[in-house]
């Protein structure tokens, strides 16, 4: 048995990776931040949370809560 030409590269490299939080797939590439610039386009590199649930979170989070009928302390 031959191996080296029963697998491709694609089948080592993930093109596709299912989101933690909404449980949609997305490519790899453009559905995924990088969790850090230097660790490179690996696999590994990428959360396994999509843009669109981290851009939820992290607005959610920054967002102030003001209280009705109260002024903002500026």
């Amino acid at each position: 048995m031959e191996f080296d030409k029963e697998l491709e590269l694609e089948h080592l490299l993930f093109v596709s990776r299912r989101c933690r939080k909404c449980l949609r797939t997305f490519d790899l590439i453009d559905g995924f931040y990088h969790t850090r610039k230097d660790r490179g386009h690996t696999p590994s590199a990428y959360a396994y949370e999509c843009k669109e649930c981290t851009v939820k979170r992290v607005s959610k989070r920054r967002r102030k809560k003001v209280k009705e009928g109260e002024y903002p302390d500026w």
